[in-house]
C-alpha cells in the first residue's frame, strides 16, 4: 500500500504470495486493522498475482466492509497480473 502521490509505503502484505484469494484476505484484514489510524488521502493498493492453473472461474471477493474502508480513506486497488513461471 503506497501514498499515490508520494510513492511512501504505508504496508507491505503479503510478501512472496501471488495467490488472489489470500491477498484478498490480508487486505482485508489490514483494512480492518487500520482503518481508524490511517488518513484519508490518496494511496493505492496494488495485488501482484499470478493466475492459478486450470482456473476457470471463481476466486476472491472483495467484501462491501473493505470496499467501503477503501473509499472513506482514497485507496485505489490495482490488479496486477503476472505469468507463472
Amino acid at each position: 500500500m503506497k501514498d499515490e502521490y508520494s510513492n511512501e509505503r504505508l504496508a507491505h502484505l503479503a510478501k512472496d504470495d501471488w495467490e488472489l484469494p489470500s491477498q484478498i484476505i490480508k487486505l482485508e484484514k489490514w483494512l480492518t486493522e487500520n482503518e481508524s489510524v490511517v488518513s484519508p488521502g490518496a494511496y493505492i493498493a496494488d495485488i501482484g498475482f499470478s493466475m492459478r492453473k486450470n482456473a476457470c472461474g471463481g476466486g476472491a471477493i472483495l467484501s462491501i466492509e473493505a470496499m467501503r474502508i477503501m473509499s472513506k480513506l482514497g485507496i485505489k486497488l490495482y490488479l496486477s497480473e503476472y505469468p507463472d513461471d
